[in-house]
């Protein structure tokens, strides 16, 4: 007897091994198996009898070992990899690895019962400057990590602060040496929100939320809904009383969100109106709290699975309903192969076990707004915000007229005792986002801040040349951080000391430009002494409980206002944030994409709305030098349907999603000739292979160097693949990624981005 077997190897072809007369189980489609490989092992997925024919003359190994009882992958689990397999033109292995626990691939080793980390604490508190001066004199890089533990709110992980943040183990011993910080063992759960009380008991639906409810729960199996309603809504409340009705019925759900930071809020919502029927799944868990968590939606013990992206694999037993929250997020695109979008994947999946799909948001991207219009999505709305609360009031702040142009360019000063390049309160804040904050934090209430830059100054210029410090390893500015203070590409995480010359001309005069969430941190600090200030960006969370520290310092009050990037723009719902500022809209606004200016108007959109969530009320303040551009004024006016009459047109001529379908495909390599050579013949070959079908049902743009030229080391060029129809697209693409051949020399690199979600 043989066995077809999907491996996850580079190879759009699966394997054939014999299948010994015992194994610990018998082979069910969709089972684990243990097989040999070379001079190893793998660990693949059987997926039924084998074809004699794909050995020729050789003989088939036999399989080592079938670990599963029960199979791994379900039918529908299966039958959606191999969707994604052919939609996105991966190998079947490829899809199938992602669908599974890391513990159950290979990948990694299992954990122990019990796991242990070493978090930092602050204990004493320094109040003055002069203070700090004194203790701190001849430390520096003590001082430096005292405050960004402060920053963290009093307490981070010691791996975060000595792996990620760069910070020498001595100096983290010389602050506990001074009794300033105390380090100590902390318990993780395997089950890391079972300590975490749910929220109280949601509020009685209105009628609109009712009628949404009443609408999904009725649909057929495989509807897909688009519920588009305002921020402040209560799309929650219709998806925590749609799951009642689902598990009412018997049946089991999965709850998508976008960002790692949302889901303490989610859970905590879904805990308090499901108890213990809630699993969590998402990329900062522990594999072990992963695998944890999987076993009990598999055995049935949980029937809802709430998480990021990778959560629509949850082994959910008879599915009822998908619900992907803030639908148009980019971060449900996944960045390495498979590159699957899992709004489309929960799609595929609702269609193969007869769910329901609910694509909720205030902002919903043109592809599903198209979607809706045409009839393929069914569209509810929610347009008031529950218990008559109003929209905040958006004012727009032009920074193009008064400020002094000494105060966003001032030159770097040798002396490393004084604040070098940093802009003054004028250049970041205006006298109305002053006077805002002011009257919040004298009420008592909260404000958010956001500016989706992080780190102190976005690049650093030499003032006699013009030369900009870049990273060695990629097509990028360095910025500069302040705490630890080092230059970083946000791109590779390449490090070094800040320059205190130029390299290519000797100049000693350099300029910090543009600004980063730090800097405004500390103008905030020196602004408002009195304000207790949280930042919320990439540096401050990459601690694995950070997130959700930093929200419940907020929930609890101890915050006065929250700076960060994108990351606090949604799903947040705190009552008492009566101000939003955004310190620079313009910052992503001209990139050199097609969705630019979509991106802007939800995130303006989506931060908007976290204020006035409460009875207090709001108010919005954006600061812009294109108060004119579409995304800012409709923002302001809270209108997407002014928003995609505008935006819409643009994506015609030329062409670009929702009008066409797209596929981008990336040519990479550690030479620069090689790889501009490789993709011009790459373009090439796809244009004969065009020009042998009638009409255009495909059409090629490029080939052009990318946006980002290099990134870690690798060159990049790209060209475009468009089509209305998909079908047309797949059969060129995937007989371009079999069929084609990329020589084996500089790294050379053929990668393929189908419905790519950004072009850089």
């Amino acid at each position: 007897m043989l066995a077809e077997v999907a491996l996850p190897l580079p190879l759009f072809r699966t394997f054939t091994y014999a299948v010994p007369e015992r194994l610990r189980h018998p082979l069910v489609p969709g089972s684990r198996v243990v097989v040999p490989l070379r001079t190893g092992k793998e660990v693949g997925i059987y997926l039924g009898p084998g074809d004699p024919r794909s050995l020729g003359s050789a003989a088939p190994k036999a399989i080592l070992d079938a670990p599963d009882a029960e199979p791994s992958v379900t039918p529908a689990l299966l039958a959606v990899c191999r969707w994604i397999a052919d939609y996105y033109i991966v190998p079947l292995g490829v899809a199938l690895r992602c669908a599974l626990p890391a513990l159950l691939t290979g990948a990694a080793a299992p954990e122990p019962a019990q796991r242990t980390r070493r978090v930092a604490t602050v204990r004493r508190h320094l109040e003055s400057l002069l203070h700090r001066e004194r203790i701190f004199g001849r430390a520096p890089q003590q001082r430096a990590l005292f405050e960004l533990l402060e920053s963290f709110g009093g307490r981070a992980a010691v791996d975060h602060l000595t792996e990620r943040m760069a910070f020498s183990p001595s100096v983290l011993k010389g602050l506990v040496a001074r009794g300033l910080v105390e380090v100590r063992d902390e318990i993780v759960a395997r089950d890391p929100f079972a300590s975490r009380a749910g929220s109280a008991t949601p509020p009685v639906p209105s009628a609109e939320q009712r009628a949404a409810v009443e609408a999904i729960a009725a649909g057929r199996g495989g509807e897909t809904f688009l519920l588009h309603g305002v921020t402040g809504s209560g799309k929650t409340l219709v998806y925590i009383e749609l799951l009642r009705q689902v598990l009412a019925r018997g049946r089991g759900a999965i709850v998508l969100v976008p960002e790692i930071a949302l889901t303490p809020q989610t859970v905590d919502r879904f805990r308090g109106a499901f108890g213990d029927q809630v699993a969590v799944l998402h990329s900062a868990l522990s594999d072990g709290e992963r695998y944890d968590a999987w076993l009990a939606l598999r055995r049935g013990e949980k029937r809802i699975a709430v998480g990021a992206r990778s959560a629509i694999f949850a082994p959910v037993a008879d599915l009822g309903a998908v619900v992907v929250d803030e639908e148009h997020e980019s971060s449900y695109k996944q960045g390495e192969s498979p590159r699957y979008h899992a709004r489309e994947v929960a799609i595929v999946r609702a269609r193969a076990e007869g769910a329901v799909v609910v694509l909720g948001s205030a902002t919903p991207s043109l592809e599903s707004w198209t979607n809706a219009a045409s009839g393929k999505y069914r569209l509810l709305t929610l347009p008031e915000r529950v218990g008559g609360a109003r929209l905040p009031a958006v004012d727009v702040i032009d920074l193009r007229v008064g400020i002094p142009r000494s105060t966003l360019d001032a030159p770097r000063l040798p002396d490393p005792s004084v604040e070098r390049g940093a802009l003054t309160v004028e250049g970041v804040l205006s006298r109305e986002l002053q006077l805002a904050l002011a009257d919040r934090i004298e009420k008592g209430e909260q404000s958010i801040l956001l500016l989706n830059r992080r780190g102190y100054a976005a690049y650093v210029q030499c003032n006699n040349c013009g030369d900009v410090a870049t990273c060695p390893n990629c097509s990028i500015a360095l910025t500069y951080h302040r705490t630890p203070e080092q230059l970083v590409c946000h791109y590779c995480l390449h490090t070094e000391p800040p320059r205190v010359k130029c390299a290519r001309c000797g100049g000693p005069t350099l300029r910090q430009r543009g600004l980063g969430t730090q800097q405004v941190e500390r103008i905030l600090a020196e602004r408002f002494p009195a304000a207790r200030i949280a930042r919320m960006d990439v540096d401050t969370t990459g601690a694995k409980w950070a997130h959700t520290e930093i929200l419940d310092r907020v929930a609890r009050g101890e915050v006065d206002i929250l700076l960060g990037t994108q990351m606090i723009a949604k799903g947040l719902d705190f009552p008492n944030v009566t101000l939003v500022g955004v310190i620079d809209a313009d910052t992503g606004i001209n990139l050199p994409d097609f969705r630019a200016s979509e991106r802007c108007f939800q995130l303006l959109s989506q931060v908007a709305g976290r204020a006035g969530r409460g009875p207090k009320g709001g108010r919005v303040l954006i600061q812009t030098r294109v108060p004119t551009h579409h995304a800012v004024r409709c923002a302001v006016r809270h209108d997407y349907g002014a928003f995609v009459g505008e935006e819409l047109p643009s994506r015609m001529a030329p062409a670009y999603p929702p009008a066409v379908r797209l596929a981008n495909v990336v040519i990479s390599g550690t030479d620069e000739t090689a790889t501009a050579e490789l993709a011009q013949k790459a373009a090439t070959w796809v244009e004969r292979l065009l020009a042998r079908a009638p009409g255009d049902a495909v059409r090629l743009v490029g080939p052009a160097p990318c946006p980002v030229e290099r990134i870690k080391q690798r060159w990049r060029w790209h060209f475009l693949l468009k089509a209305e129809r998909p079908a047309e697209l797949t059969r060129v693409a995937r007989y371009f990624l079999e069929r084609f051949a990329v020589p084996k020399r500089a790294g050379l690199r053929v990668a393929l981005d189908r419905d790519p979600v950004a072009l850089l």
